[in-house]
Formats: C-alpha cells, structure tokens, sequence
C-alpha cells in the first residue's frame, strides 16, 4: 500500500503535522499553568545591615588621625636659583615656555640643512 508520485499536497500528512503541533502547544500551555499555580519563591538574599551614621562618623575621625607619609621635597641651592631664569609672560598673564639655546638652534638648522642637500642629490625632492 504504497501510493506513489502524485501532483499536489498530501493532506493527510498535513492533517497529522497539525494535530501533533496542536498537541505540544496544549501540552506546553498546561504545563505553564501548573508551574504558574505551584511556584515556590526561593529564599531571598538577607538584607544588607544599615551602617549607622554613628559608626561612620567614627570612621571618618579614624581617617583623619592616621599620620600621612611625608614627602621628601629636595632643596635648590643658592646657585640653582639664581641660575634659573624668569619666564617671560604672555600678555594674558600665562608663561611662555622656555627659549632654547642658539647654538641648539644652529646645529639643528645645520643638520635639516644637510639632510635637504642629500635629498636633493637623490632627486627626491
């Protein structure tokens, strides 16, 4: 009893899918009801214990009498001070930063200079 080929749908075959899907659907819908019914609340997280103000305030004073680390602040000589310069200032009242030395200056201008002749003779500029 096989019936085999044939042009347009099984109707059977989609009669039983639609049966069984209707079946699960019901089955899943009694099953939620009854987890619904019969839900048991876990145990909830104890509450956290209110810290009184008293206690705080205690802490804070603890605070304040702990001894800081002391910084070790290093101290210019009479020669270091006077070496530095002034900083000129802008006229919004900023300073401006330190100028750099002229032969500083010089011997950079030298190096770019060298290294724009030696491209030059590569062509590359």
């Amino acid at each position: 009893n096989m019936k085999l080929g044939g042009l347009g749908p099984d109707y059977e075959a989609i009669k039983e899918k639609k049966q069984k899907l209707r079946l699960q659907k019901e089955y899943s819908r009694q099953i939620n009801e009854y987890n619904m019914k019969n839900i048991i609340v876990g145990p909830r997280l104890p509450a956290k214990p209110q810290v009184s103000s008293v206690s705080r305030q205690k802490a804070l004073e603890y605070a304040k009498k702990i001894p800081r680390p002391k910084t070790f602040m290093t101290r210019q000589s009479d020669r270091e001070v006077k070496e530095e310069r002034v900083l000129p200032r802008a006229p919004n009242g900023t300073s401006l930063p330190q100028i750099p030395s002229l032969e500083s200056l010089w011997s950079r201008h030298e190096k770019e200079k060298e290294a724009v002749a030696a491209f030059k003779a590569l062509h590359i500029l």
